[in-house]
């Protein structure tokens, strides 16, 4: 059975950092394609990063996000600097895209429960 379990959110302020994690059970993070995905209230979930034949990011987080991964601890990881109050929303981790396009968050098959990252100004 496939588990993701998020921590490391909380809330931070403007220019500050945090950093997300995501450990797996039930299969190896690096034989798969990996995400993290966000949600703020009212929004529809948009992905921030995407390990996928290359790493992408979204417009909005690039140069401040960097998504990594640790093999010997099967944990894939989301750094978060200069963080913004736009940056404010549930983060999601996501495992193995199955098709179609991979912003959408449909398309991915596994999901970390969400970890809540709030930025004050």
């Amino acid at each position: 059975q496939v588990r993701l379990v998020e921590s490391g959110g909380g809330l931070v302020q403007a220019g500050g950092s945090l950093r997300l994690s995501c450990a797996a059970s039930g299969l190896t993070l690096s034989s798969y394609s990996m995400a993290w995905f966000r949600q703020a209230p009212g929004k529809e979930r948009d992905v921030v990063a995407v390990v996928y034949r290359q790493t992408t990011y979204a417009d909005s987080v690039k140069d401040r996000f960097t998504i990594s991964i640790s093999t010997s601890k099967n944990t894939m990881y989301l750094q978060m600097n200069s963080l913004k109050p736009e940056d404010t929303a549930v983060y999601y981790c996501a495992v193995y895209f199955e098709g179609g396009s991979e912003n959408d968050s449909a398309n991915w098959r596994y999901w970390g429960q969400g970890t809540q990252v709030t930025v004050s100004s």
